[in-house]
């Protein structure tokens, strides 16, 4: 495909790719900036482009896994970790909510709620609300991944019905 072709076929997919790219980000901005950079990286890999392949689909791909790549980025930016020698930052207070009255009462609230279920449903939830995973709450319970899960389903549909005035 010659280089004219291409362009026209790029320029042709731009509000197509504009679409796409504001369902990914839903942000104006952010979606414009994403088929900015969707549209450099195609024009920048002509060379890579096989005639045969749908070339929608291929800018498509590009725009996905730009967006991706960009997702996963801010995910690896946002991760704080602790490099001091002594763990400093690990220690640092960190804000819970809990300092303003209001929050101090709906925790014990939540706390309370959780605490009036029965020991099936309350002992699954506390376990996932403490970071296990749902194989490792079934595999100390003895009991199977399916029951768990639902258990922690219906502890949290019923602690949504009781904490309904929060919303």
């Amino acid at each position: 495909m010659n280089s004219k072709n291409f362009e026209s076929k790029l320029v042709a997919l731009q509000s197509n790719l504009l679409n796409f790219a504001y369902q990914l980000t839903s942000n104006r901005d952010d979606a414009y900036d994403l088929l900015q950079d969707t549209t450099l990286k195609a024009l920048d890999n002509e060379d890579k482009y096989v005639d045969n392949v749908n070339f929608k689909g291929w800018v498509f791909t590009i725009m996905r896994n730009i967006f991706i790549n960009n997702y996963r980025k801010g995910v690896r930016s946002a991760t704080v970790i602790d490099q001091t020698e002594d763990l400093y930052h690990l220690n640092l207070p960190q804000e819970s909510g809990l300092d303003t009255p209001d929050g101090s009462v709906a925790a014990q609230e939540i706390t309370a709620a959780i605490d009036s279920f029965s020991d099936e449903f309350r002992i699954p939830f506390s376990m996932h609300v403490a970071g296990y995973k749902y194989n490792e709450i079934a595999e100390q319970m003895g009991l199977p991944l399916g029951t768990v899960k639902s258990r922690i389903f219906f502890a949290r549909q019923r602690l949504q019905e009781m904490l309904s005035d929060y919303k």
